[in-house]
This record gives C-alpha cells, sequence and structure tokens, in this order.
C-alpha cells in the first residue's frame, strides 16, 4: 500500500470507533501521512458563559486533528502532552477548522502542530501536540 493508502485506510478505521468526533458533528475532512484536516460547527451547546465557543470544544477538535495525524502510519499513538494558545474567541455557528501537521517523528515520539481557523482563515487558536507511539496497529 501507498502511504497515502495506510492513511486514508488508518483513518477509516479509527472514525469507525471514534464516537466522540461524531456525537461532537466533527468531520473528518482530509487525511495524508502526518497530517489531517478536520471541521465542526460551533453550535450555540458549545458557547460558554460569555457567549462564545467554549475552549475545551475548541481543543477537542484539535486534538481529534492531531490525533487522526499522528495515527496515520498504521501505528497507534496516544497523546503524551499538548498544549494550545487561544488567539481570538470562536463565534456561535462559526466553522472551524483544523489543520494538523507533523513537525517531527522519532522512534516512538512525534510532534505535531495543528491550526484552528474560522471560515475566513481568521486563526483561533494554535495547538502543539506530542505523540507516544504504542502497541498495535489498525490493520
Amino acid at each position: 500500500m501507498t502511504p497515502e493508502a495506510i492513511a486514508r485506510r488508518s483513518a477509516e478505521l479509527m472514525w469507525a470507533e471514534d464516537k466522540t468526533a461524531r456525537e461532537h458533528g466533527i468531520s473528518l475532512d482530509a487525511v495524508a501521512p502526518g497530517e489531517a484536516t478536520l471541521s465542526m460547527v460551533m453550535t450555540s451547546a458549545m458557547t460558554n458563559g460569555h457567549g462564545i465557543g467554549h475552549g475545551g470544544f475548541i481543543f477537542l477538535l484539535a486534538d481529534t486533528a492531531f490525533a487522526y495525524a499522528c495515527n496515520s502510519y498504521n501505528q497507534r499513538c496516544v497523546a503524551q502532552h499538548c498544549s494550545i494558545t487561544y488567539l481570538k474567541p470562536a463565534a456561535e455557528g462559526a466553522r472551524l477548522t483544523a489543520t494538523a501537521r507533523e513537525v517531527r517523528r522519532a522512534d516512538r515520539s512525534g510532534i505535531y502542530d495543528v491550526g484552528v481557523a474560522d471560515e475566513t482563515g481568521t486563526p483561533i487558536a494554535e495547538f502543539r501536540g506530542h505523540s507516544r507511539t504504542v502497541p498495535g496497529t489498525f490493520f
């Protein structure tokens, strides 16, 4: 299989078990080796007491994109450390897109950056995830 086919198959099998992403309206838009793009609309149920997108849901989207990027090699990976910086508030109704890309991968560790932007391309948050490969494959 090509690296692209491995990434797609790994994502398909992961998506089949990803209840959190599906139940929160996240869509898997693209996947490639070390990369993933996912999106989600900020619903009224995802807003906080200030009437803006709750940071936890923005983190959820970024973390999910990170997960699909680091699991794109048919090797199971989990997060070992993540951080996020919120740059601008997300409005209710905004379609947010998280674009994850691999920065470095060596042995069992990986580093991934995820940019979250709204539909106008305005940056909402920057996320960095550190992955750890664990035993097991998807197929």
